[in-house]
């Protein structure tokens, strides 16, 4: 009766820490990276398709990324995306690819995104947080519920908060990493 919880909620803690990992591969940092362009929208035939599908992404060198859509008549919708995007990045056309050339970070953006990263991983602790006041809900219901003695409530509410633990420790060495990266010139 109470594995089930714990079990539900050491997943679902695993999976704020993943999706975490998965936002911050966003965040630019000094050198190029095809998860860069990833979540970019292309209009294809009037569809909102992503990058991905529609073009090939390659990371040429530290700073520059080469995209070449699978179809001529899409480089002008792949550009216009990139330009429509909030990464602040100018494409270059050459034919029927486009280069993308990252400039170096100052140290103003890099605060900035530095902040960014922070405010991400107090959402990422939020989002465990309420993994453990749901776990511990559906516990003192059980408890309530006469389903479960009060000795076997405590030590799953222990071991609850030992796995929140946990999932935020490695909430905080994400972000670390992240920030250390940002920093990184």
């Amino acid at each position: 009766m109470l594995e089930p919880i714990k079990k539900d909620a050491t997943t679902r803690m695993h999976k704020c820490v993943e999706v975490l990992r998965h936002d911050l591969t966003k965040v630019r940092t000094g050198r190029a990276s095809a998860a860069l362009v990833d979540h970019l929208k292309v209009s294809y035939y009037g569809n909102d398709t992503p990058l991905t599908q529609v073009a090939n992404v390659v990371v040429t060198d530290a700073r520059t990324l080469t995209i070449t859509p699978w179809e001529k008549n899409m480089v002008g919708p792949v550009e216009k995306a990139i330009f429509a995007s909030d990464l602040g990045l100018t494409p270059n056309t050459a034919g029927t690819s486009i280069r993308i050339n990252l400039p170096a970070l100052t140290e103003e953006r890099r605060r900035e995104l530095g902040k960014h990263v922070a405010h991400e991983g107090e959402n990422a602790k939020v989002a465990v947080r309420n993994v453990r006041r749901d776990a511990m809900h559906q516990v003192k219901e059980l408890l309530k519920e006469k389903k479960i003695t009060e000795d076997e409530s405590s030590r799953v509410e222990t071991e609850i908060q030992k796995l929140t633990d946990k999932a935020i420790k490695d909430v905080d060495d994400v972000v670390k990493a992240k920030e250390q990266e940002l920093m990184a010139i």
